[in-house]
């Protein structure tokens, strides 16, 4: 069977991948993150890993694109840039280990499941963690080449990317924002990365272009859920958002 052919998939596989990934989308409009996560968690229980991930391939990218798109998007990219340079940095200098270190990637996993479990528990608990501007200057690159590193590691974008981007202070929509340009570049550099090593072959896409349909569906349907949530609510959410991702991290390494 072609990972990449829908000829070749079952009408109920065909449906189960619409579900998800309209689930997956929807995740990812309310909280700006998700997709990848609860779509290969929730495909491979029905395909191989390596099908599941090459199906999110286009969904991803062009999630993340739609999420930054918006006022403020080049004030936010000016701002991040040492972060999303340092991103790209350790990624090109790690990616070796995504594809050569075994089982130490589930215990990579696992260890950023239980740094998301508690950093979604302080947020829970309104325990409010802040960065200096004056210290942003420094930590942004240092906090991007750390989440290249554990993203080349582990294939997980979110730490700790995810509690500097709040810790910074943004609002309910630049904050979502700010998450969609970390993960697109941080998909971006991977894919580069990934494919320059030999590890990573695009094939025909078809498959994932089709996927794109339910999951921006989804996803503009949990966009507009987001617009008329406050932002008090919306904090509640994305941390409760956190602590699922990150449960379901531990998990799966488990498993």
């Amino acid at each position: 069977m072609n990972p990449f052919d829908p000829s070749s998939l079952s009408v109920s596989l065909l449906a189960l991948g619409a579900a998800v990934f309209a689930l997956a989308g929807f995740v990812k409009g309310v909280i700006g993150m998700g997709l990848p996560t609860i779509a290969m968690g929730l495909l491979s229980v029905a395909m191989p890993p390596a099908q599941a991930a090459a199906l999110l391939i286009v969904p991803s990218l062009v999630t993340n694109v739609w999420q930054i798109v918006g006022p403020g998007c080049w004030v936010l990219l000016r701002r991040l840039a040492t972060m999303l340079a340092g991103v790209c940095l350790g990624i090109a200098a790690g990616v070796g280990w995504l594809t050569g270190q075994g089982n130490g990637s589930t215990r990579v996993i696992a260890a950023l499941g239980v740094a998301l479990v508690v950093y979604a528990l302080l947020g829970l608990m309104k325990v409010k963690l802040q960065v200096n501007p004056r210290h942003e200057r420094w930590l942004s690159p240092v906090v991007g080449l750390a989440t290249g590193l554990v993203t080349a590691a582990s294939g997980v974008f979110v730490i700790p990317a995810v509690p500097y981007l709040n810790a910074l202070g943004l609002d309910k929509e630049d904050l979502v924002r700010s998450l969609g340009i970390s993960f697109l570049v941080s998909t971006i550099a991977l894919a580069v990365s990934l494919r320059s090593s030999g590890a990573f072959e695009m094939g025909n896409a078809m498959g994932s272009v089709l996927a794109l349909l339910p999951a921006l569906a989804g996803m503009a349907l949990g966009q507009w859920v987001r617009s008329r949530v406050q932002p008090e609510l919306f904090k509640k959410i994305f941390f409760c958002g956190l602590l699922a991702l990150g449960s379901y991290l531990v998990l799966r390494s488990e498993l």
